[in-house]
């Protein structure tokens, strides 16, 4: 399963699409896979490979942090690697994979959470068109409706 934008490929992560270049980005990948064992139905729900076109190399990862919830809701996570911030890429991605998700039927709202201090991925959510739902002692909670994305 893979979705392809003018800069970028972004694939599925699987078991035989788990080892890309040494990327490692965190511990979330090893706990994904492992999950994905036990159900496989999770494909496209969990981690996805963000691949730049021109280096063919992994530059980061998103996706979800499960299924969407009996209500149609997902929480949208995502990271890349320093080198790669503020080029628009984790933008073009992150709305590449909510739109996917939209398509499916399957969701209706996509949330988000943030650092107060992580302008960089505030400007993404921004972008993609979320609003900020509450505040909390550090984090910024947002969510895009579905009907909000076709307007």
């Amino acid at each position: 399963m893979h979705l392809e934008t003018n800069r970028l490929y972004i694939i599925a992560c699987t078991k035989e699409h788990a080892c890309h270049d040494g990327y490692d980005n965190g511990p979330h990948i090893l706990y994904y896979l492992q999950q994905l064992e036990v159900d496989e139905t999770l494909v496209g729900w969990g981690i996805w490979f963000v691949v730049e076109k021109e280096s063919n190399r992994i530059i980061g990862d998103i996706g979800f942090k499960g299924k969407p919830d009996a209500n149609k809701i997902v929480e949208v996570g995502y990271g890349f690697l320093e080198e790669y911030w503020n080029r628009g890429y984790a933008t073009e991605a992150v709305t590449t994979l909510v739109d996917w998700a939209f398509q499916t039927s399957e969701v209706d709202r996509v949330i988000a959470e943030t650092l107060h201090d992580n302008i960089g991925s505030i400007r993404v959510l921004e972008k993609l068109g979320m609003k900020r739902t509450s505040l909390t002692d550090t984090m910024i909670n947002w969510e895009l409706n579905n009907k909000s994305a076709q307007c």
